[in-house]
């Protein structure tokens, strides 16, 4: 389905990088015409890099309005993931063209924007095309941030992990300890040990 609600405009947002150990919390408000289509838009992690890239320049070619916004991870030390993921879905609803009648979005939690009425939905990225259409570029243009960072910073093998936790990030981190980037208030559950980002 393109839309939950009967509003005009319906701003449909969704994050990307919240679990990660490094970088920032990304996220994206999409609003789509109500006869929309494409058959190839999804949730965002069933789809391929190649996939989500092509989806990504048509989402911004044809969606009547879209916008990204970041958090960054000192952001997230201060203030917490939830509620740095907070303010970058209100930061990405700010930033849009067109002034949304009605919030969806995917999951369930959300702080209130304005006094605009909205509904949470549990997986609603494989529902409704509009979250799907955020969550793509939450995880396209998220993905590009953290390629740029591996130029910078190439031992954390982050144009791969993105800045989660995989095995050799982890081991990067015990050996080179962390950057600016990573978030500081994360801990790791490694063989049984907490290693923590400080």
């Amino acid at each position: 389905m393109n839309k939950f609600s009967k509003f005009k405009y319906e701003a449909g947002i969704d994050e990307a990088g919240r679990g990660s150990l490094a970088g920032p919390v990304t996220a994206a408000a999409v609003i789509l015409e109500k006869d929309f289509k494409n058959k190839d838009l999804n949730d965002s992690k069933k789809l391929s890099p190649k996939k989500r890239l092509k989806l990504k320049k048509y989402i911004e070619k044809n969606a009547l309005a879209y916008s990204v916004a970041f958090v960054n991870s000192s952001h997230i030390d201060k203030n917490n993931i939830l509620n740095s993921t907070f303010k970058a879905m209100h930061m990405s609803l700010e930033s849009l063209d067109i002034e949304p009648d009605f919030i969806l979005v995917d999951g369930n939690l959300f702080k209130p924007y304005r006094d605009l009425k909205y509904k949470c939905i549990v997986k609603g990225d494989q529902q409704y095309k509009n979250i799907a259409a955020a969550s793509i570029l939450a995880k396209t243009y998220r993905d590009e941030y953290m390629s740029n960072l591996h130029l910078k910073f190439p031992e954390y093998d982050w144009i791969n992990n993105k800045g989660y936790g995989t095995k050799y990030h982890i081991d990067m981190i015990k050996k080179f300890g962390r950057t600016k980037y990573h978030r500081k208030s994360f801990q790791i559950k490694s063989n049984q040990q907490i290693l923590k980002l400080n």
